[in-house]
Formats: structure tokens, C-alpha cells, sequence
């Protein structure tokens, strides 16, 4: 715990420094997130889901997508995707695991797991949440600046490096949700297929 503490406090300390000392961000050009594609893999989405403005002004987000897609009536995902083009005034990424709880939700089980996708690995923060009698499996990570990261301290390191040596803090949170109808391994397997078939399409809305 000390050492966590620590790191903590470093994080911090490391991005007032150099947010302080760094330029005006100077975000990459990107596609907007509502050009994601509709067909993804085997998957088909569905028209987009629109977030209150409330919602959106909470989460600070500059961009973002809230769809559902499906391969089959009992084989579908919901996801949602959050893009910041600064993270120097505060308008920072909110993990999961901070939001889920404000909607009745409770993380029952948390890891890490590994999604085979394009030829490479990414490691992603694997959630089972619980409301009442309702299940759901959780994926997220943060994506941007040519970084996949699962770690919330880990992406707090590389805000900060990239901050003093980019001049970028621009970034996304990726989250998919799959409902657990019948047993958590089939909403698992749902969960890790779709991750493994989005991910190459980010680059152009996550650069």
C-alpha cells in the first residue's frame, strides 16, 4: 500500500511538472468516433445510443460512441468509447471502476486478461459488475498516443511522458460491456471476441 501511495505521488507531482513546463497541446488528427465502422469482424452495430448532456458534460469527453453490436439475437455488446483532446485541466479519463458504482453497480470479480488481436497481445482490465439479480462482463483499457494500456497508473505515466515529450494528453477510454444471460464464459468469450476485432480499427479514431 505504501508503495502504490508513492507512486501515487509521484504521478502527481511528475504531470504538474511537466504540464506546467510543457507546451499547448497539440493533439494528432483523427477521425470522429461516429465513423466507426457499423460492421466490425462479424459483428453488426446498431443506430448509436445518445448520452444525456449531463452525462457528457460529468465525463468531460470531447468525442464519443455508445453502440450496441451483435453476431445474434442472445450474442450482443454494448460499447462505448470516451475521447479527451486534453488532459491538462482537469478533464480527465474516469475509470470504470470509479462510474460503475454511481449506477448501482458492483464490481464481484476484477482482473487482467490478454486479447490476441492483429498479431499482437493487449492486456485489458477484465470486470464482472453486478446489479441485483443482473450480471454483465466488463473489458476496458485506455488507448492513445500509440499506447494500449490496461493499468490506470500506467497510463497516468505515459499522460505525464508524453505530455513533456509529444505535447499530447489527447486519449480515450475504451469500455465493453456484455450482459451475462445464460453463464459468464459465453459473455466472456463475446466480450474478448469483439475487443479482439475492434482494436485495429482504432487507429484512425484513437491515434
Amino acid at each position: 500500500m505504501i508503495g502504490r501511495a508513492l507512486v501515487v505521488v509521484a504521478i502527481v507531482i511528475g504531470m504538474r511538472v511537466y504540464t506546467a513546463h510543457a507546451e499547448v497541446d497539440r493533439p494528432a488528427p483523427r477521425v470522429s468516433l461516429a465513423q466507426l465502422p457499423l460492421q466490425i469482424g462479424g459483428w453488426h452495430g446498431r443506430e448509436d445510443v445518445a448520452l444525456s448532456p449531463e452525462i457528457v458534460e460529468a465525463a468531460g469527453v470531447d468525442d464519443y460512441v455508445n453502440r450496441v453490436y451483435a453476431t445474434a439475437p442472445r450474442h450482443a455488446v454494448s460499447l462505448y468509447i470516451g475521447y479527451y483532446a486534453s488532459q491538462r485541466q482537469g478533464d480527465t479519463i474516469h475509470s470504470p471502476q470509479n462510474c460503475l458504482p454511481g449506477a448501482g453497480w458492483q464490481a464481484v470479480v476484477s482482473a487482467r486478461r490478454s486479447v490476441s488481436t492483429g498479431g499482437a497481445q493487449v492486456e485489458v482490465n477484465d470486470v464482472v459488475i453486478q446489479k441485483g439479480l443482473d450480471r454483465a462482463e466488463v473489458l476496458y483499457w485506455y488507448q492513445g498516443r500509440g499506447h494500449t494500456i490496461a493499468s490506470e497508473y500506467a497510463n497516468k505515466l505515459w499522460l505525464m511522458l508524453d505530455a513533456a515529450r509529444l505535447h499530447r494528453t489527447d486519449g480515450g477510454l475504451v469500455r465493453i460491456i456484455a450482459p451475462v444471460v445464460s453463464d459468464r464464459a459465453s459473455a466472456s468469450a463475446d466480450a474478448v471476441a469483439f475487443a479482439a476485432a475492434l482494436v485495429p480499427h482504432l487507429t484512425r479514431e484513437l491515434p
